[in-house]
């Protein structure tokens, strides 16, 4: 997977030192903006990067709700961890990172290699099942490439 990278960095490096830093700041901005969406649906759809379904989610005991309530939509899985307020993007003039932060990234990192943790502060471990969020699958890689091509034409003609 890094080969690829390396890669890509060796083909469009030409391109991308003719820009000033700022400019490839910005590229890179837009770039890791198109690839967090991009991972954000992936995590809707419930996917890996390989293409592989998330193991089921643990069924959970009955509990008593209100009365006469109507349930009006499933809970989906990673429904908030998906959104742009914890999936942050970082856009430097040489990189750019698409990653969780603070706390969610401690719940990412559970998820994304299948540890072992306490489901509540005071309550009990559970083993949860690897379920990756974050990484690159081929459709990535050629979002990647696409969208950096497409940032670039557009930078060139203003």
């Amino acid at each position: 997977m890094s080969d690829d990278l390396h890669a890509l960095e060796a083909w469009v490096g030409a391109l991308l030192a003719k820009l000033q830093p700022a400019q490839r700041r910005a590229i890179n901005h837009k770039v890791a903006i198109d690839l967090r969406r991009s991972q954000a649906q992936r995590i809707k759809a419930q996917q890996g990067p390989d293409g592989t379904a998330y193991p089921a989610r643990k069924k959970r005991k009955e509990l008593k709700g209100k009365k006469g309530r109507i349930k009006r939509q499933k809970a989906a899985m990673f429904a908030k961890i998906r959104t742009a307020k914890y999936l942050k993007v970082h856009a430097d003039p040489g990189q750019l990172t698409v990653g969780f932060l603070g706390k969610i990234m401690h719940v990412a990192r559970v998820h994304q290699e299948g540890l072992t943790d306490n489901v509540s502060k005071t309550g009990p471990k559970y083993s949860y099942p690897a379920r990756p969020l974050l990484g690159l699958s081929e459709s990535d890689r050629t979002l990647i490439r696409e969208s950096l091509l497409h940032h670039l034409e557009q930078f060139q003609a203003d």
